[in-house]
């Protein structure tokens, strides 16, 4: 993976998780360098089922596509903070 490609999985990946991050109603107790990957990783899996669907490449903005990410954001975010929780609970 060149430079350019890791810079962007970083960009897509803030953009994403931090989506997923407002959907999500309260105050989600995890560092943000967890969101940014749970981001990246819902970029990743949420383009792959987008392309499964067969919605993956439209013409214009791939709204589906962004949506199946985000709502993947959401749920990783979710799942995140309530482990994180549960371990830093005590």
């Amino acid at each position: 993976m060149e430079v350019t490609g890791i810079f962007s999985a970083l960009i897509i990946g803030i953009v994403i998780g931090a989506l997923g991050r407002l959907v999500l109603p309260g105050r989600q107790h995890i560092p943000i360098w967890l969101t940014v990957v749970i981001g990246i990783i819902a970029a990743f899996i949420g383009t792959g089922i987008a392309a499964g669907l067969g919605v993956a490449e439209t013409r214009g903005i791939d709204w589906i596509e962004l949506i199946i990410q985000v709502v993947l954001a959401a749920a990783g975010v979710a799942l995140a903070a309530a482990a994180y929780h549960r371990r830093h609970a005590g």
